[in-house]
């Protein structure tokens, strides 16, 4: 159809989803402000509690003394070295510091000061709490898990005794406060206590405590190392003792009288062996040499043996040749002369063989001689070598036993020193012993405070308020945010992206069936004008083209779509011919609102084909009226069917204008298939009761239809209250008197 075919451009759909996300520090600031007596009464209520709970706090004072720790110098007796202790740096005087909050010293201050009879901390005199927690638990872990309790088994005074002072020494370790001043050796001790006198004698008492208890503890680890150095002394003295033994009975064993000597001469002795032996190795060689040339010409005869220089070299055998030379040259000239057998040469031939004789016989020698002088170096080769293997030997046996007996003197030399050093630590030990001092001095002893640390009472009142403030601002919003619904017109545009075209304030005290008649009364001038805004906005949006069939509807029931086209077709009766039908074929109001008789014919039996057109209208005030008539078994068919598109027909060629009351989307969709005979829809949501996922449904499935959507009516509007909480309906609602001056 063609009041179908084109849905009319809105500028408001092209808004930048970034500015949805933006903050809205006014929507903030309305939604605060309209809570604002609430969030007060709350910083009011909790401002009260907290100045009556400030009142029954008990004050704690805060006591503090000064000690100055002094780091611990070289003394004369370094007893620390023994235990490992440092009297320097950043550590020591963090040790320091929790020696002062140590138990024992604790400990110490209670007995001092008889904390277990005071009230403060005598668990025996103090009041019973409001609440509690702990005998609660106890009691409910005992119906769980039955069994002995402690409360049922009776404790011995002792035992109790013990238990109480426990407790109380935890209680004034938990009210220590060490606070080191800056950089410097200064500490201050601090206690918090009720009772401010008492604050004071027990920061005094720590001072004094932990001074006295470092000499104590300085004595006495004296006296421990004093006992342990004897102790350890005599155990060194016999140590001394055993080694001295040791080292003289292995002297009387080796009968060892100067071992330094006894090496030294056997190393001079080493020495000139060795010399000879390098002489007897020469002179075997060189006998050796003579003895192999005589060996290798023996079997040649004795006439080469003569000859090779070993025995050539004896000045006998040179003679013995040459007397040899002599006789043979003798008979060599008397052969010339004489014959064989003459005298002369038979006395040459026998000086001749009695030279040759003379000459193998000391050959011989020579050569027997060569032999008897190898032999002898061999020999005495032979004796110096194992001569110098024994003087080796002897030599390393000394080594061995010097090194033995260097090493019991050197175990006796430790052994002494040692001795000695206990010796003399131990007399210092017992001559300084009573020289050492504390490591630490009051600087300033504590006073009595005056002025209470805590409760800070303005802080904890403002700190009250402060939170109260946030937490009321805190559930404003998160309420603001649970209220899902429509506020304002603001809303509207922002969440639908449509126009509003005007809002109905909430008019209280009146039936359904008078605010149909609100706008013919005229009994609310401001309804009225509201009224008629509408009525003004539905016509300029229809200035080119008007809107012919205008349907109303909502999301759910009871949103006042019925009340807005009742009032809104009296208004529009006063300019057009106007009809009001009533489409809500399941829950129709028309007839009931405007008192037609019983069984009035309406819009079902028309479309039904039960009932003529003019038996089913009925005139009111100037406008046409057509009920819903007999509630039929099937309203979507009737709807759906081509009747009731040609009886809209019909009546759009009778009247200027149709106004169609229909049921609301979420129910049925029968507000759907009246949106395809009309050019016109306006959308009705109820002001903080509508939730917005469902308004935005609704015009969803409206537009996913084509549905010309004209705007929206925000309905039942409490401006009074609108107004207080921040919001303004200008241009929408009189706020200034105007209509009231007006004439119906």
């Amino acid at each position: 159809m063609d009041m179908n075919a084109q849905i009319p451009a809105r500028p408001w759909l092209a808004r930048s989803q970034a500015d949805d996300d933006e903050t809205d520090l006014q929507q903030l600031w309305r939604t605060l402000w309209r809570r604002k007596w609430s969030i007060l009464s709350l910083v009011v209520v909790a401002v009260a509690v907290a100045i009556f709970a400030v009142l029954g706090i008990t004050p704690v004072y805060r006591a503090g003394a000064t000690l100055m720790i002094e780091e611990k110098q070289a003394k004369v007796v370094s007893i620390e070295q023994i235990y490992g202790l440092d009297g320097s740096g950043s550590g020591y005087l963090q040790t320091q510091f929790e020696l002062l909050k140590s138990r024992a010293l604790a400990e110490r201050v209670v007995r001092e000061l008889s904390l277990t009879s005071h009230p403060e901390f005598d668990p025996r005199q103090q009041p019973e709490p409001l609440l509690d927690i702990r005998g609660l638990f106890a009691v409910a872990l005992g119906k769980i898990a039955p069994g002995p309790q402690p409360e049922d088994q009776e404790e011995s005074p002792e035992s109790a005794e013990l238990r109480i002072f426990s407790e109380v020494t935890r209680a004034l370790m938990a009210r220590i406060n060490i606070e080191p001043m800056g950089k410097s050796q200064m500490v201050r001790v601090q206690v918090d206590m009720a009772d401010a006198r008492l604050a004071a004698r027990a920061a005094n008492a720590l001072a004094t405590g932990f001074i006295e208890s470092q000499m104590e503890a300085t004595m006495k680890m004296s006296a421990t190392a004093t006992a342990w150095m004897n102790s350890r002394l005599g155990e060194l003295h016999n140590e001394l003792k055993e080694a001295e033994e040791r080292l003289q009975a292995f002297r009387e064993k080796e009968n060892l009288v100067d071992v330094g000597g006894v090496a030294t001469i056997s190393a001079a002795e080493l020495s000139a062996t060795s010399d000879r032996m390098i002489d007897a190795r020469r002179q075997r060689a060189e006998a050796e040499s003579l003895y192999r040339q005589v060996q290798a010409s023996r079997g040649a005869g004795w006439e080469h043996l003569a000859s090779i220089p070993a025995v050539l070299g004896d000045p006998l055998i040179q003679q013995f040749k040459a007397n040899e030379a002599q006789a043979r040259a003798k008979v060599e000239e008397l052969a010339k002369r004489y014959g064989p057998r003459h005298p002369a040469m038979e006395a040459a031939q026998t000086e001749l063989a009695a030279a040759s004789a003379s000459l193998h016989g000391q050959v011989e020698q020579v050569v027997a001689g060569i032999q008897r002088n190898y032999q002898i170096a061999i020999a005495n080769e032979g004796s110096l070598r194992a001569s110098v293997e024994t003087n080796k030997a002897q030599i390393q046996n000394i080594s061995r036993k010097e090194f033995r007996v260097r090493e019991l003197q050197r175990e006796v030399e430790a052994n002494r020193a040692l001795y000695e050093t206990f010796r003399t630590r131990l007399k210092e030990t017992t001559a300084t012993a009573d020289l050492e001092t504390a490591n630490a001095r009051v600087v300033d002893m504590a006073s009595v405070p005056s002025i209470p640390i805590k409760p800070k009472k303005s802080l904890i009142v403002a700190m009250a308020g402060l939170l109260a403030l946030f937490a009321g601002i805190g559930i404003t919003l998160l309420l603001d945010a649970l209220n899902n619904t429509f506020k304002s017109t603001e809303d509207v545009e922002n969440k639908l992206y449509m126009p509003v075209l005007g809002i109905l304030p909430l008019i209280r005290n009146k039936q359904r069936s008078q605010l149909a008649h609100l706008y013919g009364d005229n009994e609310e001038k401001t309804f009225s004008e509201a009224i008629r805004t509408i009525r003004t906005g539905v016509i300029l949006s229809g200035m080119d083209r008007p809107h012919r069939v205008l349907v109303i509807t909502s999301s759910i029931p009871n949103e006042g779509k019925s009340t807005v086209a009742s009032n809104l077709a009296f208004a529009l009766g006063q300019m057009e011919r106007i009809l009001l039908i009533d489409a809500d074929l399941r829950r129709p109001t028309l007839a009931k609102n405007f008192a037609f008789p019983l069984g009035t014919p309406g819009l079902a039996n028309l479309i039904a084909g039960t009932a003529r057109l003019d038996e089913c209208i009925r005139h009111v005030d100037g406008i046409d009226m057509i009920a819903a008539g007999a509630v039929p078994p099937n309203p979507l068919e009737l709807l759906s069917s081509p009747r009731f598109a040609k009886v809209i027909e019909v009546l759009k060629s009778k009247y200027e204008r149709i106004v169609i009351d229909s049921p609301p989307t979420q129910a049925v969709s029968d507000a759907t298939i009246l949106a395809t005979q009309a050019n016109a829809l306006i959308y009705v949501i109820k002001s903080e009761a509508t939730p917005i996922p469902l308004a935005q449904k609704g015009i969803g499935q409206l537009l996913q239809s084509n549905t010309p959507i004209t705007g929206v009516v925000l309905n039942q509007v409490d401006v009074q209250k609108a107004h207080q909480h921040g919001y303004s309906y200008g241009g929408y609602y009189d706020y200034y008197g105007y209509s009231k001056n007006q004439q119906a």
